[in-house]
C-alpha cells in the first residue's frame, strides 16, 4: 500500500448530530473510517477550518439563511451556517476518530474571502492547497476517499484527485451526504463521469 494514500475528509464535530452542520448519520461513519485508516500505510487528513465572520456564513447576510446562494468574486456559493470557526470544539475532529496515523493535515477554508470544499483546490478552482504536489513528491499514485460530505467536501475533492490524474476510488459506506435538493445524486453520477471508483 506504499504508492495508496487514504484521504479522510472532515470528519469534524461540527458535520456530526448536535453540530452546527450536521450530517445526517455523521458519526455512524467513524468505525467504517478507523477501519480504513488501520489498512493504509499513508493516511492524510482534512479539516475545515473557518475563521469567524467567513464569506460562506449566511449570517453575516442580513435576510439570507442557509442553503441560500449568493454570487461571490469567483462563483456562485452556498451560505452555511457558522460552522467549523478555529480552534473551536466544532472543528475538532470527532473525539473517537484513529488521528495517530495522519502524516498530514491539511486545513481549508481558511481564506476569509473563499470557500474551500476540495482538499486539491479553494473554490474559485485556481489557488492549489499543495495536496497533489505532496502526494507526487511522496510517490502516491492512487488516493482513497472517505468522509463528510459525500456530495460536497468529499466528492469535489474526489473530482479533483482525479483530474490530477491520480486513480481514485471513494468508499460509499464510510461516507454521509447531506443530499440538499438532490446534491448526492448529482455529485454520483458526476463522479462516475470523472472516472472515479465508486466502492
Amino acid at each position: 500500500m506504499s504508492q495508496h494514500c487514504l484521504i479522510v475528509v472532515d470528519v469534524q464535530n461540527d458535520f456530526c448530530p448536535g453540530g452546527a452542520l450536521a450530517v445526517p448519520g455523521g458519526d455512524e461513519i467513524v468505525p467504517h473510517v478507523n477501519s480504513l485508516i488501520s489498512e493504509f500505510d499513508h493516511v492524510v487528513l482534512t479539516q475545515d477550518w473557518h475563521p469567524s465572520g467567513h464569506a460562506s456564513f449566511a449570517s453575516l447576510y442580513p435576510g439570507r439563511k442557509p442553503f441560500d446562494t449568493i454570487e461571490l468574486n469567483y462563483g456562485t456559493q452556498v451560505l452555511w451556517p457558522d460552522h467549523c470557526v478555529q480552534g473551536s470544539h466544532g472543528a475538532a475532529f470527532h473525539a473517537d476518530l484513529r488521528t495517530d496515523k495522519a502524516e498530514l493535515i491539511v486545513r481549508k477554508g481558511f481564506r476569509h474571502g473563499m470557500d474551500s470544499y476540495s482538499a486539491f483546490f479553494e473554490n474559485d478552482r485556481e489557488t492549489p492547497t499543495g495536496l497533489a504536489g505532496y502526494l507526487r513528491e511522496r510517490g502516491i499514485i492512487s488516493v482513497t476517499l472517505c468522509g463528510l460530505a459525500f456530495d460536497y467536501c468529499v466528492g469535489f475533492s474526489a473530482l479533483d484527485a482525479a483530474s490530477a490524474g491520480f486513480a481514485t476510488a471513494v468508499i460509499a459506506h464510510a461516507c454521509r451526504a447531506i443530499d440538499d435538493h438532490g446534491s448526492a445524486v448529482h455529485m454520483r453520477a458526476g463522479l462516475v463521469d470523472a472516472g472515479v471508483e465508486l466502492v
